[in-house]
């Protein structure tokens, strides 16, 4: 039985101090543990007292142009996505190794590999956990495995100990002591301090990766030139056919990283990386500092820094399975989350936005700001938009009318009617070319979705003034396991 490696006295001390403030210590602006800067919150203030004070005095003038830039916003946002999208589409981007060509590299001339686990309060899925990492196919003396429990998490630690000495894997499990912030991205840098690998990767506790992603990742690495510093594989959920929502959640992960995360590969926009199966090297990502403990999607802004820093993500053909979320409630806190992070991720690198836009070019720095803050933005603008199409089609009242003249009310159709169809389209498409015949009704009911992004978005803006770092955990194992 592998009991979890507890460490204690000043060491302790010492490693938990550098995985919790480090970042913030090294590079303050680049941390997220405070939530706006002193610039920002005049720059936020100034912007809303103005906005209010013409409001005020000229309310419909004010309402046509806060309409018109919105409508403008939106189309803009709309051609970027369906170009990304159909660069994604050529199938030429993604980084392909057959698994002849993974098998071929000697176990001699493989590198050690660090395989960062963090678990906390998953009881559930310890099993399917191990199984998976069971399967994969590398030497067992190439492999270096950190399952990182929290020290406090009781009913996770007896879960392991009950079942890790059924597979032959060397994993080292260690206890992160509690503190807070209590979030992911400080338990792998808890990790990060042990890690032996000159590449890293992270698997999420419900995770089940390809079995020859390492050794893919490997044969990636060396194919790849030098400035390509992370690999990104595929996410894909194995649970779409459980209900209706993860239908539309897998259907929106497949256009995301199947097409969209390839299309900013091609070309060359700052990728926000998936929270698993990106793959790094080790002495790099301890030089940037590691994750973000206070970000609470901290694989999106590792990807941005890692951008600005003048490398490069490219993204492989190597598919994870992991768990759609069944359960709207859960749903709901985990989105939330996300689009929290996206907006912390946005306030954090816009702190220098001059800096910004040289390490990145205007073309990174307006895919940047669509990615990271326009998907949450545009979700909260959603519910704007649809409760005034509900009060039109309710009573037309007069103010509506006003606010939409000829030269907004006709681009603004065009937005709702050939966006949503482009949209939904997508979703076909990639449905199509996955062969998930499957995702058909959920791509043809996606509204029914947007909907419920919207309510995050909201959930998400309010947390951001009040619980910016809180990880709101997201709850595993409710799936109807395939036999």
């Amino acid at each position: 039985m592998r009991r979890p490696l507890v460490l204690d006295g000043p060491e302790a001390d010492e490693v938990l101090a550098e995985s919790t403030t480090g970042l913030a210590r090294k590079t303050p602006l680049l941390s997220a543990s405070h939530t706006f800067s002193r610039r920002q919150v005049v720059v936020i203030g100034g912007v809303v007292v103005g906005i209010v004070a013409l409001a005020v005095a000229w309310p419909i003038p004010m309402a046509v142009t806060a309409v018109t830039v919105a409508i403008i916003l939106y189309l803009a946002n709309l051609a970027d996505r369906l170009w990304l999208f159909s660069n994604g589409l050529s199938g030429s981007t993604a980084i392909r190794i057959s698994p002849e060509e993974a098998r071929a590299i000697p176990d001699e001339e493989l590198p050690v590999y660090t395989v960062l686990v963090p678990a906390f309060n998953e009881p559930n899925v310890v099993a399917q956990l191990l199984a998976g990492l069971g399967q994969i196919e590398y030497p067992m003396d190439k492999l270096d495995v950190k399952l990182l429990l929290e020290a406090d998490d009781v009913e996770t630690v007896s879960a392991v100990d009950g079942s890790i000495d059924d597979i032959d894997l060397p994993v080292e499990v260690l206890a992160v002591p509690p503190s807070e912030p209590r979030t992911k991205p400080k338990a792998c840098n808890f990790g990060l301090h042990f890690a032996k690998g000159e590449l890293v990767t992270i698997y999420d506790a419900e995770d089940v990766p390809d079995p020859l992603q390492l050794r893919r990742a490997v044969a990636a690495f060396r194919r790849l030139p030098s400035d390509v510093a992370c690999v990104q594989a595929r996410l894909s959920y194995h649970n779409l056919r459980q209900n209706l929502l993860t239908g539309w959640f897998a259907s929106e992960y497949d256009q995301w990283f199947g097409f969209t995360l390839p299309g900013l590969m091609k070309t060359n926009s700052p990728i926000p990386l998936g929270g698993t199966s990106n793959h790094l090297y080790t002495h790099l990502l301890k030089q940037l500092g590691g994750w973000d403990p206070f970000n609470v999607t901290e694989d999106a802004d590792l990807g941005i820094r890692l951008a600005r820093a003048g490398y490069r993500t490219a993204v492989l053909d190597s598919v994870t399975l992991e768990e759609a979320n069944s359960d709207p409630i859960n749903w709901l806190r985990q989105r939330s989350r996300w689009y929290k992070g996206y907006l912390q991720t946005f306030l954090v690198h816009t702190r220098e936005l001059r800096k910004l836009r040289g390490e990145l070019g205007w073309q990174g720095l307006i895919r940047f700001c669509s990615v990271t803050a326009g998907t949450p933005v545009v979700a909260v603008i959603n519910v704007i938009f649809w409760a005034l199409a509900i009060a039109w089609e309710l009573g037309e009242p007069t103010l509506i009318r006003e606010i939409f003249p000829a030269f907004v009310f006709y681009p603004a159709m065009i937005s709702l009617v050939f966006g949503n169809a482009s949209m939904m389209y997508c979703g076909l498409v990639a449905a199509r070319v996955d062969g998930k015949t499957r995702l058909i009704v959920p791509c043809l009911t996606v509204p029914i979705y947007w909907v419920l992004m919207s309510a995050a978005a909201v959930k998400a803006v309010v947390q951001l003034i009040f619980q910016p770092s809180y990880w709101e955990k997201t709850v595993h194992g409710l799936d109807s396991r395939p036999s």
